[in-house]
């Protein structure tokens, strides 16, 4: 399953995606990731949330679709028992254009599907400025 916290800049997407990380840690059935690509907000997380910091893994490289995909089968094939895994930063971390990603949340879809991990992604727009794909995945 893949859910969606949208808003503009400064709207409290980060703040929210937090909570909720914090709020299902206490009761998951598995591990719980938060990834993102700075430490900025690391300590406000619960100790028992696995945070990754992206700039550390993509040194010389552009994030993009690719990248994203590859380094989230990555943190799902080394670990089977993650039940969550909470993305701030989806647009820079994807590449930046929402509108060019369809296929790409198809392929997410599918990887949460087969793993069985919620992808739950904060994306920094607002709603008339994502797509209707995207749109369907909103909280």
């Amino acid at each position: 399953m893949i859910r969606v916290i949208m808003g503009a800049k400064g709207s409290g997407k980060t703040k929210r995606l937090i909570d909720m990380a914090n709020d299902l840690v206490k009761e998951a059935r598995g591990d719980v990731v938060y990834v993102d690509d700075d430490q900025r907000y690391m300590y406000d997380l619960r100790h028992e949330i696995r945070f990754i910091e992206t700039s550390e893994y993509k040194k010389n490289k552009a994030y993009g679709p690719e990248w994203l995909y590859g380094f989230l089968g990555g943190v799902l094939s080394a670990n089977f028992d993650i039940s969550a895994i909470f993305i701030d930063a989806f647009i820079r971390h994807s590449g930046g254009e929402l509108f060019a990603l369809e296929d790409f949340f198809a392929k997410l879809r599918a990887l949460s599907d087969n793993s069985g991990a919620e992808l739950i992604l904060s994306v920094g727009a607002s709603e008339e400025n994502v797509p209707e794909f995207i749109k369907q995945y909103a909280i």
